[in-house]
């Protein structure tokens, strides 16, 4: 049975962790070991039972808490080496990193994970597809331009994690200037609710039954208008579509075929 949880998704820190039976993965560590901690007692996994962390970019959102972790568990860390090389000198020493290289596929135990490469302003991103038993979780977030390739990798997902930064009207009105604006709205920034709508088009299948939208700006979005947009792309499907919570843990969600 294919399970996650969303320990964290804002700009204050972005972690999942996704498992089964038998494997326990970690996406990102933008948390204090203390935090993640406590978010994952919330689900009956200690931080000592990874297998493994997998990280898909070095933005600090998504590694601060990265050395800290490999410090004190066993696990391996698996990055690209151009993001390993791109790391914070925040993030120190880490003991045991494994480097593969975009699109490639990981094993660990039952459970497969394959990445692929993403636009966004970063050494080497990646995100990933996760299989396990037939059930497919597609992770797809920090990226501004919906490739070919993010299509190919994203669709007959059971599951989407996947980013709905932002609304344009509300980043037009809202309090960041000019030059962040158009880094967030370029190729290499972020999704918008309308580029997440145009993508749920493409990915519909009667198999998909779970959406999270994740990534939701406080200041230039809001979960409804998020929600409403991706509803529409899905209508007439039995999906359940989500917001993703910002700063606390989300529910455990189960990916069903």
């Amino acid at each position: 049975m294919l399970r996650f949880v969303i320990l964290g998704s804002s700009s204050s820190g972005n972690a999942l962790l996704v498992y089964n039976e038998t494997t326990r993965l970690l996406i990102d560590n933008g948390l204090s070991y203390k935090r993640l901690a406590a978010a994952m007692a919330e689900t009956g996994v200690a931080p000592e039972s990874l297998d493994a962390v997998l990280v898909t970019h070095e933005h600090t959102d998504h590694v601060r808490g990265l050395g800290v972790l490999a410090r004190r568990v066993d696990a391996p860390v698996f990055m690209t080496q151009p993001c390993a090389e791109a790391l914070p000198a925040s993030v120190g020493v880490i003991p045991n990193v494994m480097h593969f290289e975009s699109g490639d596929t990981l094993q660990f135990n039952g459970l497969s994970v394959t990445s692929f490469a993403v636009s966004h302003d970063a050494a080497d991103p990646v995100n990933y597809v996760v299989r396990s038993n037939g059930a497919t979780l597609g992770l797809a977030t920090d990226f501004g331009h919906c490739s070919q390739l993010i299509r190919a990798r994203l669709m007959g997902a059971n599951a989407l994690v996947i980013e709905s930064n932002y609304c344009p009207d509300l980043l037009r009105q809202g309090p960041y200037p000019p030059s962040i604006q158009q880094r967030i709205r370029s190729r290499t920034g972020h999704l918008s609710n309308h580029d997440v709508q145009k993508l749920l088009r493409q990915l519909r299948h009667e198999a998909l039954r779970l959406v999270v939208l994740a990534h939701i700006s406080r200041d230039n979005n809001t979960p409804e208008l998020a929600c409403a947009l991706a509803r529409e792309a899905l209508d007439g499907l039995p999906v359940q579509i989500l917001a993703a919570p910002s700063d606390v843990v989300s529910p455990v969600f189960e990916v069903t075929t």
